[in-house]
């Protein structure tokens, strides 16, 4: 099992929900880390149907188990909570009336909220589980996580391409049929595939529209169950003023990179091909979400592009650092357009490359050219984002 860097701690005196997309280890990581919890699993379709039916026998039975086992049983983990919003209540008065703790575990929070579910008021902090990180994978390998993706299941396996075709089916089928959002699967089946296409592009609802055959309005819904469902995060334009006129509309970025390459059909990435520099940029994003999370710093992730098409891949930190992708081997001049104009506009701004560079430099004015195995050591060592 992979060392996973999500800090729960917190869990020992608060109760909290536990949120991620399916297969990203949230179940494994809990058995591990809490062995003697009380288990709720609402897959299991004995327990799913028992408390379904009767939820007021998640009280009864947690406080009978407090009073046999005592305090070893904490955190009570309920697996997949989002099947039965009712329980939601059950845990609220259990929390307040006895002092228990929960973890709340499932891969999306819309069902409860759009049915209006308690969410615990405030009494409940939320964790987020993401694929795996380059720091959690010893002997970490760039191209077999670029092309796999980097959950648990699909990074060393040798048949990923048909895990991601399992995992997409059953995405479909679970999160959007199950929950019924959308009951056009066939325009949605279609949107996943041209969303991927579109991954880590600025977003134009309507030319996404045009091309699946619905609603401009229907698009940015789609893409606003992918949000919920944790399965893509949007990366606004960075804002802040500056002398030069900015393009605002933001980005899209599926949540894990072998899962992009999947709907997008783009079959393996070699290196050297403008597909690996758009994984690679994917890849970063990635391990800059997870950190900004399990680092609880949660920084602002944005870009920044102005209207005569100078672009930045990633400014973070609310403009502290900018961050520009590079598959070369060599980062010449003509890479640093991007980060000089954005230097200009943001002097104090600390600039840096991730590129496929063997060694680390600074140039004259102060841009650091990073080969990626050193980004990533920074990062992960909370010595570039302080």
């Amino acid at each position: 099992m992979h060392n996973r860097n999500l800090d729960l701690s917190l869990s020992a005196t608060e109760s909290a929900f536990l949120w991620g997309p399916r297969q990203t280890g949230k179940s494994t990581l809990l058995k591990a880390r809490f062995p003697n919890s009380l288990r709720y699993d609402l897959l299991q379709s004995d327990v799913f149907h028992r408390l379904l039916s009767k939820p007021s026998l998640l009280r009864e039975e947690c406080i009978a188990a407090l009073e046999h086992a005592g305090e070893s049983i904490q955190p009570i983990i309920i697996d997949e909570v989002q099947k039965i919003p009712a329980l939601l209540d059950e845990v609220h008065w259990l929390i307040e009336n006895k002092r228990l703790r929960f973890i709340l575990c499932g891969s999306s929070a819309r069902k409860l909220k759009q049915g209006q579910a308690n969410l615990l008021g405030g009494r409940a902090i939320r964790y987020e589980l993401h694929p795996l990180t380059s720091a959690e994978i010893d002997h970490f390998d760039l191209q077999q996580a670029l092309n796999n993706g980097l959950l648990p299941r699909h990074y060393a396996s040798q048949h990923a391409p048909r895990l991601m075709q399992a995992y997409v089916g059953d995405y479909l089928k679970e999160e959007i049929v199950a929950e019924a959002v959308t009951r056009n699967i066939p325009a949605f089946s279609r949107f996943l595939e041209v969303a991927a296409l579109c991954n880590g592009e600025m977003i134009n609802y309507q030319n996404i529209a045009t091309d699946i055959g619905v609603s401009a309005p229907s698009v940015k819904s789609y893409f606003q169950i992918l949000e919920d469902t944790l399965i893509g995060s949007y990366v606004p334009a960075f804002r802040k003023q500056a002398k030069r006129r900015v393009i605002l509309a933001p980005k899209f970025y599926l949540f894990d990179v072998g899962i992009a390459n999947y709907l997008a059909k783009r079959g393996k990435v070699q290196p050297g091909s403008e597909l690996f520099g758009k994984a690679f940029e994917h890849f970063l994003w990635m391990e800059l979400n997870a950190h900004s999370h399990y680092s609880e710093q949660f920084y602002d992730i944005t870009y920044w592009r102005t209207t005569s098409q100078i672009e930045v891949d990633f400014v973070i930190a609310n403009g502290t650092v900018a961050i520009e992708a590079k598959t070369t081997t060599t980062v010449q001049d003509k890479h640093l357009r991007g980060l000089r104009a954005f230097k200009e506009e943001y002097p104090q701004a600390k600039t840096v490359v991730v590129s496929l560079d063997a060694k680390a430099r600074k140039t004259h004015d102060n841009i650091d050219i990073l080969p990626w195995q050193d980004f990533l050591n920074q990062l992960w060592a909370g010595k570039l984002v302080v």
